[in-house]
């Protein structure tokens, strides 16, 4: 029994092998472990504990914890050992793997360092801070501690280097939200959305993780000069789904739309016999278009445009010119407006007139003038 006890006490241990130990003692810089096969003490020191660096032993492991370890340095009285060197060895071969096969990893964020975040895979992987968010971050601190997704963008065993991303994994899964968008959507729908970006040409809106355009001519029923002049970035929109091209991804919408248009409650707007200010848009053979409201044209026939004939429009109008109009119908279905400047002529002319006629000749009667010739004769 005894010659059993002194092979077990004088068995030698190489550098790299492979040992199991129990965790006996934690000192704040060092682990001292019990070796099966050996009477001497194992030491861990703190910087083979773990692949990140930790202020305390304890930070790593506890007393009764076994543990696999490698032997790094054999000593007369104890065996130096490393935890470190065993976990990344394990880790590498599946780290590899999820690397190939493009797998999302869920772990904690350990550490947050100067450029990005640190965490602990068996190995030390880093996360870049442009490859945290799909936003700009200005202060990483509140991440440690958190539990995210990676997937590894950049795996180097000789190098030691893993590089996560959590932005691939956000962008992934957005990609897939904007695929579900696309397929749901179908014209002639009226959905909310938030004007993303504004260009010469029209506004950018995000319809839930998915962004539309708006061409400047759907923005308004008014003339438009410049988007900005309509919608600012930021704002809350309603928009209709004009087309949807799913092949190159490309969505139109339009504002306009959804907003009453300029024929809405014309009879209201521009009740029968009312007066209205407008300017004159077109001439025609047939008459004179002239705009009353934004986007709202109404027809003067040319018979409605003077008192006395006239072979053409031209002849007394031109366009850009201001004019009185009276409406003569008012038809919000069919958009039209029928209109009349003539009627408003002809009380002028009346008006002129009663204005002009002498006091004097008021209540004359033909039948005095006859009397007075007929005493003339008489005498």
């Amino acid at each position: 029994m005894s010659e059993e006890l002194n092979q077990v006490e004088v068995k030698s241990f190489e550098v790299g092998e492979k040992v199991t130990g129990q965790v006996t003692k934690v000192e704040e810089k060092q682990v001292i472990v019990e070796i099966q096969g050996s009477k001497l003490d194992g030491i861990i020191p703190i910087s083979e504990l773990s692949s990140l660096h930790i202020e305390k032993a304890s930070d790593a492991v506890q007393e009764g914890d076994e543990l696999e370890l490698e032997v790094l340095k054999v000593e007369e009285e104890a065996l130096i050992l490393s935890k470190r060197k065993v976990d990344a060895e394990k880790a590498w071969e599946s780290l590899e793997q999820k690397f190939n096969t493009g797998e999302i990893i869920e772990t904690e964020v350990k550490d947050v360092v100067k450029g990005g975040l640190v965490v602990d895979l068996g190995v030390r992987g880093f996360v870049p801070a442009s490859l945290v968010e799909t936003y700009f971050v200005e202060d990483f601190s509140d991440y440690k501690g958190r539990n995210l997704t990676f997937k590894i963008v950049e795996i180097d065993k000789e190098k030691n280097r893993i590089i996560l991303s959590h932005r691939a994994v956000v962008e992934e899964e957005m990609g897939k939200q904007k695929l579900n968008r696309l397929e749901a959507l179908q014209p002639g729908q009226v959905i909310d959305g938030t004007v993303q970006r504004i260009t010469d040409f029209g506004a950018f809106v995000d319809i839930g993780g998915i962004d539309g355009l708006v061409h400047i001519s759907q923005l308004s029923h008014e003339h438009v000069n410049k988007p900005s002049d309509v919608v600012q970035e930021g704002q809350k929109v309603r928009v209709k789904v004009l087309s949807v091209d799913r092949d190159s991804e490309r969505i139109s919408l339009s504002i306009k739309e959804t907003l009453p248009g300029p024929w809405s409650n014309i009879s209201e707007k521009a009740p029968k016999g009312s007066t209205l200010t407008g300017t004159v848009k077109r001439l025609v053979s047939y008459g004179a278009f002239v705009e009353v409201f934004p986007g709202v044209e109404g027809l003067v026939h040319i018979s409605q445009i003077a008192h006395k004939h006239i072979g053409t429009p031209h002849e007394v109008l031109k366009e850009g010119q201001e004019v009185n109009v009276k409406v003569l119908d008012a038809n919000e279905a069919e958009q039209r407006l029928s209109l009349s400047i003539k009627d408003l002529l002809e009380k002028e002319v009346e008006e002129k007139f009663d204005y002009e006629l002498p006091e004097e000749t008021k209540g004359f009667q033909l039948g005095e003038v006859i009397g007075d010739k007929l005493k003339n004769l008489k005498k």
